[in-house]
């Protein structure tokens, strides 16, 4: 994976590339200007483009709209403090393949750019609420519900962990379970829920409100 950073704290930019090269990714360039991080774009054409949102030269939106309107089609991740819905919302729009907080464990970071390589679109656990918010509902309720109960009680539980935007090592330490089990659950999750990430099927849980009724349930005689 060849990554280039374009971020203007650089000590942050610093500390990242190598901790990502400690990791056993290219990081091809960390730049702090814009105009030369959308000129590196251009001349390396990297797997990912890792964008802070906040710069003095010009905001993160602003690169990422630069480099779609110079057909440079490659994913790009927001890498930021920002948990501002408005954000998040305005990054997507923009044809943003991530967006990821700073302040994220480095397993869970790698990961991440490892999902948005292949081609999914992965937003921080922690603003799953404000994806669901996002969604319009194209899916109709009663496959959904039908899919939600073909879920097992363990199933069940992780899905509405992970629309509380837990991630897997958190999962597996309220539930008493390993990483690995975490990871063979989320992965059967996906598969009844037929969806390709755990944001979507978070989106899913939060949006019609599975996991309320999944505790209704569990308070029932």
């Amino acid at each position: 994976m060849r990554i280039l950073l374009i971020d203007d704290h650089a000590l942050f930019r610093i500390g990242l590339s190598e901790l990502l090269e400690r990791r056993g990714i290219e990081v091809i360039d960390a730049v702090a200007g814009c105009e030369e991080g959308i000129q590196r774009v251009s001349e390396t054409t990297p797997d990912v483009v890792l964008l802070d949102m906040r710069m003095p030269e010009m905001s993160g939106l602003e690169v990422l709209e630069r480099l779609r309107a110079a057909h440079q089609d490659m994913p790009v991740a927001m890498l930021t403090t920002s948990r501002e819905e408005r954000d998040l919302i305005a990054s997507l729009q923009q044809g943003a393949q991530g967006y990821l907080l700073k302040d994220m464990e480095p397993d869970d970071l790698i990961a991440a750019l490892d999902r948005i390589v292949k081609g999914e679109t992965v937003v921080a656990p922690e603003l799953t609420g404000v994806l669901a918010r996002m969604v319009t509902g194209q899916a109709e309720a009663a496959p959904v519900a039908d899919a939600f109960a073909d879920l097992t009680p363990r199933e069940r539980e992780i899905l509405c962990l992970l629309a509380e935007g837990q991630s897997n090592k958190v999962i597996a330490r309220n539930l008493g379970i390993s990483d690995g089990t975490v990871k063979l659950h989320v992965k059967a999750i996906l598969r009844k829920l037929d969806v390709h990430s755990r944001v979507e099927a978070a989106v899913i849980a939060v949006q019609r409100e599975l996991c309320r009724r999944h505790g209704a349930d569990l308070g029932a005689d």
